[in-house]
Order: structure tokens, then C-alpha cells, then sequence
């Protein structure tokens, strides 16, 4: 019986120590293996990439003085209806959107990002155990 691409793609479970480490230099490390570019037979129209689980989000830095001046914007669609936040209060707030961004900025901006981005798994604690959650873009 012939068996289906999308089972025989082997996804492994990689697990990230967010502690201490670059935003950037870590986002771009899960974006390859959220595309599945670290594998032999990477192909850029198949979603092959593999899982990725995050934990310490919370102690994730940036270099020179881009934790004060690095700012995140929303928009209601309004007239008026920007908010901003900069990345210190944003990681205050909740860490695990600061690295979901990043990573969602540096991924393909087609029909397979919607696909790799439930992969990644985010943790402001030590343990992924029990609470390992998805965050969703707003």
C-alpha cells in the first residue's frame, strides 16, 4: 500500500534554553528548523520542518540598547487605534509574543507559515511538560 508524503515526514522534537541567549540569533535557529532546512531533503514547497519547544522565554536578551528603544505595534484598524509597546514592557507583559514574532517575521510569507507556526511551542518557565503553550497572533 502506497503511503502518503505527509506521514512519511519524520519530525523530531527540539527543545530550546531561552536563557541568556539573543533574540535574533535564536529566532533565526527555530525558523530553519520550523522550515525544515536543517534536514537532508529540504525542499522549499514542502513543509517537512520538525517541532520546536522554547522554555525560559522570559530570560531572553537583545544587545545594545534595544530592549529600550525596540518598540512593538499594533493596530485596531481605527483612525488613532496604534498601540505601541517597547520590548522591555512587552517582555514584562507576556515574553513568549517577543519570540513569537521574531520567529513569525523570519518565516516564508506563504501558505506554509500558517502550517509551521503551530509546531512552535513557547514556555515562560523551565518545564514544558505540562504547560507547554501555542501562541497565536493577534
Amino acid at each position: 500500500m502506497a503511503q502518503n508524503k505527509r506521514t512519511m515526514i519524520d519530525r523530531k522534537y527540539h527543545l530550546f534554553d531561552a536563557k541568556g541567549k539573543v533574540l535574533g540569533r535564536l529566532s533565526t535557529e527555530i525558523a530553519c528548523i520550523l522550515m525544515g532546512k536543517n534536514k537532508v531533503g529540504y525542499a522549499p514547497h514542502i513543509d517537512g520542518g520538525d517541532f520546536v519547544v522554547v522554555i525560559n522565554t522570559d530570560e531572553i536578551t537583545v544587545t545594545g540598547n534595544k530592549a529600550s528603544k525596540k518598540m512593538y505595534h499594533r493596530f485596531s484598524g481605527y483612525p488613532g487605534g496604534i498601540t505601541s509597546i517597547n520590548f522591555e514592557d512587552q517582555l514584562k507583559k507576556d515574553s513568549r509574543k517577543v519570540l513569537w514574532q521574531s520567529v513569525y517575521n523570519m518565516l516564508p510569507k506563504n501558505a506554509l507559515r500558517g502550517k509551521m507556526l503551530p509546531r512552535l511551542r513557547l514556555n515562560k518557565g523551565n518545564t514544558h511538560e505540562e504547560t507547554i503553550i501555542h501562541v497565536t497572533h493577534e
